[in-house]
């Protein structure tokens, strides 16, 4: 049983109910086109009522102990491992996600989950000398008080649980806005994790609901003073430029083009399995992927020959399968449009070594050569299963075309000297890079984002402490100051 009909609603102070809206988001199985769920979409009346619901309940959460706003975790953590298989099915049919990429997206959360335990003891103060006799200064850590999150739709439940959670740990309150691919797995299941966990009402409020219906309102409300925003890169410049006429901050985590370099001296079985991963898990609807893949010269045939052969063996097919390695797109346009990008790059020269078909939402591997570093493909974010093959001579040549991108979020590179491979991933101009690794990776403590159009500051670790509360200064004038008036 999954979660489509009990969840299909909005969650406003601890209630939940229908949309005021005139029409219905209509939630589909991007594998079968079926029905899942419709949801009638929430105003900008309703936004306005979650924000203000979270701005009453934030304080009091607030001013709870830490350790008692840590139990909600705690008992969160077991919710989700208790309904895991109900979880990772909704995920499959909501999004497409293959059996394997559910259970990586339910381990993340949980590690994520794990680590919101933390948040809630992390704000630390100081007591700071002061050039006047007499004065004390105390620096208090403390929320920012409520903020926006909107969720992007590729590994819905984590991604939208990677700012929730630890925001909520923090003492804020949280609204959320799920895309409108996954309001199910990337939003109201959150609430009901969180309500069943013991979160008081009003603390998390999710709002399902679109642009068309109400514009700017999310993003522009006086409310919250941090949006935590996760989707394209063209979107995200939006978000960042309202946020910024509204004096809110932002973080940003947007698109990728990540390149996994394949020194001379590398393992080409490892480096193959590497590049597999990191192209293809979750249909490469992940901005981490590694859409190119730098190889030596030296190593280009032999690579080539062992990458073809493993990507001719992956099954495309319906993700409830076990033994699905591809599942789905997340739309027809999807497809359409990774159709599209193959198409002009073969009109331009291009090889494909692999040829990939699209039949609907399912989209078979495409492997590309014979691209020119500076072609459009070779520098733009390729949200599926395409990946061009690039190869280099020396380490200057390989350093240059990873960077020839307008992106930097991830990147890889393999060579049996591993000094050799921090040296060069220091060249990269990448926020996170992976020595003998694939691109696709995120810890909860280490500080996850990118550079350039990949996004504006980091989560997970300290950057998250940073990113969700502010500080405070108070200080105590012990005597009289002598006023210079």
């Amino acid at each position: 049983m999954s979660y489509f009909d009990e969840l299909a609603s909005q969650y406003i102070d601890g209630e939940w109910r229908q949309g005021a809206g005139s029409w219905d988001l209509i939630d589909v199985n991007p594998y079968d086109g079926g029905k899942l769920a419709a949801i009638t979409v929430a105003t900008a009346a309703e936004v306005d009522q979650a924000y203000r619901a979270a701005e009453r309940a934030q304080r009091d959460w607030a001013e709870q102990s830490p350790y008692a706003r840590r139990l909600v975790f705690e008992r969160a953590v077991r919710i989700v491992e208790e309904l895991e298989e109900r979880i990772a099915r909704t995920i499959i049919a909501e999004v497409g996600g293959t059996h394997r990429s559910a259970a990586y997206e339910l381990f993340l959360t949980k590690d994520m989950l794990r680590e919101a335990m933390s948040y809630a003891l992390r704000p630390e103060g100081s007591v700071l000398p002061s050039p006047v006799p007499g004065k004390e200064n105390r620096i208090y850590r403390i929320p920012v008080g409520v903020v926006g999150v909107i969720s992007a739709h590729n590994f819905p439940l984590f991604l939208a649980m990677k700012s929730v959670a630890p925001a909520l740990a923090l003492g804020n309150a949280v609204v959320l806005k799920p895309h409108q691919d996954a309001p199910v797995a990337g939003g109201t299941l959150i609430a009901r994790i969180f309500e069943e966990a013991g979160l008081p009402p009003g603390v998390l409020n999710v709002v399902v609901t679109d642009i068309a219906e109400i514009g700017d309102a999310f993003i522009e409300h006086p409310v919250p003073r941090v949006l935590s925003f996760t989707g394209s890169d063209g979107v995200g410049r939006h978000v960042a430029t309202v946020a910024a006429r509204n004096f809110k901050r932002v973080v940003l985590e947007m698109g990728g083009n990540s390149a996994l370099i394949v020194l001379d001296d590398a393992d080409v079985d490892y480096a193959v399995d590497a590049a597999v991963f990191s192209r293809f898990v979750h249909q490469g609807q992940v901005c981490m992927a590694a859409n190119r893949v730098l190889v030596d010269r030296s190593l280009q045939a032999e690579f080539t020959e062992r990458f073809v052969a493993r990507v001719r063996a992956l099954k495309v097919g319906d993700p409830a399968d076990p033994s699905t390695d591809l599942g789905p797109l997340i739309s027809t346009r999807q497809a359409e449009l990774v159709t599209e990008q193959v198409e002009a790059a073969l009109a331009a020269g291009a090889t494909a070594l692999v040829r990939g078909a699209a039949d609907g939402t399912l989209v078979s591997p495409t492997v590309l050569t014979g691209i020119a570093p500076g072609d459009p493909i070779a520098r733009r974010e390729l949200f599926g299963p395409v990946v061009v093959i690039i190869p280099f001579d020396g380490e200057d040549e390989a350093v240059k075309i990873a960077n020839d991108t307008p992106f930097g979020l991830s990147g890889a590179v393999h060579t049996a000297d591993t000094e050799r491979g921090v040296r060069l991933a220091h060249r990269i101009d990448t926020g996170m890079i992976h020595v003998n690794d694939g691109t696709i990776a995120d810890e909860p403590i280490v500080p996850f984002g990118g550079e350039k159009s990949s996004g504006v500051g980091r989560l997970n670790g300290e950057p998250t402490v940073e990113a969700f509360t502010t500080v405070k200064w108070i200080s105590i004038q012990h005597g009289r100051t002598h006023f210079p008036l």
